[in-house]
């Protein structure tokens, strides 16, 4: 099965950011990174799509998921706790 598109949405500064990167590393999952900090066109999508500021915000196609949640990131992507 082909991976739907993953987008996240971060700043340099934010540990969670941080942490959603290290987990896909780990679990070989391939995202596009859109930096708020400096792109204001990705943080008003961001916005647009999450409703709120925080970060991070996880696209996987459609569906939004906001902050770093291992449990819903695992089965959103049928990734199998290790």
């Amino acid at each position: 099965m082909e991976q739907e598109k993953v987008t996240i949405f971060t700043t340099p500064t934010c540990p969670y950011c941080k942490q959603v990167k290290e987990f896909f590393a780990e679990n070989n999952i391939s995202y596009e990174e859109k930096d708020v900090a400096k792109d204001a066109a990705a943080r008003a999508e961001m916005i647009e799509k999450s409703q709120q500021m925080g970060v991070p915000v996880i696209l996987l196609g459609q569906e939004v998921v906001v902050g770093f949640n291992k449990v819903a990131l695992q089965k959103w992507l049928d990734i199998h706790a290790k």
